[in-house]
């Protein structure tokens, strides 16, 4: 587990799209998962301790945020031959265990939209305004020896709830940080 930390801000910067398989098989678009205020494209998988250490946090505060008209996906763009724990079949237990819900949970099995946003670890977040411009690449929230520090709304959810009103996000972000991805050999 290499620690990795996201870059800073490409404030504006366009989502790219991407039509990518769910866990219920069906391909689906940036247009399909698209919110009427805004968008949070992330990157996660299912056995990084970042991830698991927020995960039940996280599936609630997307569900907060779609009745605010911001729309959430996950995707997992790991290796999964080396990683097996992240292969489909399991992504599929991660999402029941966790209670995904609505929320889509795609794999990105060529790893072409993890290199086309410039992710570069598990959780790593985007969050954009209606017009698709990135606002937020920030932290969910802060963690010390993977447990929250603070009870409260995450980072996240205060981003995105701003970028929803304003379409503009905080201009101070602490990174987030998490497992590199687990890139091909």
């Amino acid at each position: 587990m290499a620690l990795t930390k996201t870059p800073v801000c490409n404030f504006g910067k366009k989502a790219e799209d991407f039509k990518l398989k769910s866990i219920e098989n069906k391909l689906i678009s940036l247009n399909d998962i698209k919110g009427e205020k805004a968008t949070l494209i992330m990157f996660i998988c299912n056995h990084c301790p970042y991830v698991k250490a927020i995960i039940h946090d996280l599936v609630k505060d997307c569900n907060e945020l779609k009745e605010d008209g911001i729309n959430s996906v996950a995707i997992m763009s790991n290796d999964t031959k080396n990683y097996p724990e992240d292969s489909f079949d399991n992504m599929i237990k991660f999402a029941k265990a966790n209670d995904f819900g609505e929320m889509n949970y795609l794999i990105d099995e060529t790893q072409e939209i993890a290199r086309k946003y410039g992710a570069v670890c598990t959780p790593d977040f985007f969050g954009y305004n209606k017009d698709l411009e990135l606002q937020y690449r920030g932290r969910f929230r802060e963690l010390k020896d993977l447990k929250p520090v603070s009870n409260g709304d995450s980072d996240l959810k205060v981003a995105m709830k701003m970028i929803s009103k304003t379409q503009a996000g905080p201009k101070s972000q602490t990174p987030s940080m998490g497992c590199n991805i687990k890139w091909f050999n």
